[in-house]
């Protein structure tokens, strides 16, 4: 009973249009209801330990790092290095949207970030050259959100939060399966291409090859230096976005000189807007994860789901399903609040890796920022590049598809995860 009352206060209050933090909250508000425990106390001292995190801490400093990133010309000059190395094959301007995508990743962690960097400066370029604009805004999309699994990402922070995960496991466990999008990708659109009739952009001189890499390095250096300090131990991943942010504060501010002091201001105002979101989200989700933990809605689920506990990878089949349903209707962040500590303890239950099963629910939650309704990263786009969902919705399926083969792959094999964390553990 408890977990029909979970779910129906959940998706009612969001059909009615409800805020998904409020949604939330008052779902936890209704199984103390239910089990005749309301106590608004307990409300508010639960709201508090949710932001109260030391680990949330790395949400403001990425998302700061991300916004230095695009203003101080860091994200522009990926993609200079990427047009001056394939900018002039066929389909060139493709492939240096998915390069420039992994790049990225590596750099911010935020899929709407990267998306919004790539659209504004990729799309234009794009169309210029007689590229089906639909098609590359898809491709931008499906490059985008590789970045909540190349490492940093805050996806997996907020995960290893909710559900007491490893978070540097979980950032090395998605090095691998980020690298297998961007592959996927890469092979996608030399069969799209082929179709195409676009224009070549001119073949870079090794002269101006040399100079975008130069220009480049403090870009490419960064990536190196936080998965260098993680795994030699220097830093935690909190101290990580905390080296992020101060490196793109002093390569925007003194060597690429692309902000002034005078811009600092509203760069900050816009971080603090975003962080304060994400923070009022896992607030709100400790009322509800508090509640579900204490209504044992997990071991509910493993009652349901008892015949697959014994079968970890069609487990994993329907959980994937699940999440993929879930995410037609949800964002990736609530999703991760919502059944991270449900899923989970069901997981482990059945001998599933955490760290696995974190990296395989965040990469099936991302795909709902690229697949309708919601489709947040897909909007971003849309907006951009000033075209219809149904028309970018169009253009995404074959890159959605390249993924939907990528998680059957994970799935079927999971040592492609789990394998490269025993180097990095040792």
């Amino acid at each position: 009973m408890a977990l029909a009352v979970f779910l129906s206060s959940l998706f009612g209050l969001m059909l009615l249009g409800m805020p998904i933090a409020f949604a939330l909250m008052l779902t936890g508000v209704a199984l103390m209801v239910h089990l005749d425990f309301f106590d608004a106390q307990l409300v508010a001292q639960n709201m508090l330990s949710g932001a109260d995190n030391y680990p949330l801490m790395a949400v403001p400093f990425f998302i700061l790092a991300g916004e230095l990133m695009n203003a101080g010309g860091i994200s522009q000059r990926i993609i200079n290095l990427a047009v001056s190395l394939v900018g002039h094959i066929r389909g060139g301007l493709g492939y240096v949207t998915i390069g420039a995508s992994v790049m990225l990743a590596s750099l911010s962690g935020s899929a709407i970030a990267d998306t919004a960097a790539l659209a504004t400066l990729l799309i234009p370029m794009m169309r210029d050259n007689g590229y089906p604009v639909p098609r590359s805004a898809g491709l931008i999309a499906s490059g985008g959100i590789i970045a909540p699994i190349i490492p940093p990402s805050m996806p997996f922070i907020i995960f290893g939060v909710t559900t007491n995960t490893s978070i540097s496991g979980l950032f090395m466990a998605g090095i691998v399966p980020g690298l297998l999008m961007g592959a996927g990708l890469v092979i996608t659109w030399m069969f799209v291409v082929r179709g195409m009739t676009v224009k070549l952009q001119p073949k870079a001189s090794w002269g101006e090859r040399r100079t975008a890499l130069i220009e480049g390095v403090w870009a490419l250096a960064l990536p190196v230096i936080i998965i260098g300090g993680l795994r030699g131990g220097i830093f935690t991943p909190t101290e990580a976005a905390v080296v992020a942010a101060v490196y793109s504060l002093v390569v925007a501010l003194f060597v690429y000189r692309q902000v002034t002091l005078k811009d600092l201001v509203p760069l900050l105002v816009q971080a603090a807007r975003t962080t304060s979101t994400v923070m009022f989200l896992c607030a709100a989700a400790l009322v509800s994860s508090y509640m579900v933990t204490l209504a044992d809605l997990p071991q509910q689920m493993n009652e349901m789901l008892a015949p697959l506990l014994h079968e970890p990878k069609l487990l994993m089949v329907a959980i994937t399903l699940l999440l993929l349903a879930v995410g037609t209707v949800m964002d990736l962040t609530p999703t991760i609040l919502v059944l991270g500590p449900v899923l989970t303890p069901l997981a482990a239950a059945a001998g599933i890796d955490p760290t696995y099963f974190g990296v395989m629910f965040v990469l099936t939650g991302t795909l709902g920022l690229i697949h309708p309704p919601v489709c947040t990263v897909l909007n971003v786009v849309c907006g951009v590049a000033r075209i219809s969902l149904e028309s970018a919705t169009r253009g995404i399926w074959p890159f959605l598809l390249t993924y939907l083969l990528l998680l059957s792959l994970l799935i079927a094999v999971p040592e492609i995860v789990t394998a490269p964390l025993t180097f990095f553990r040792h």
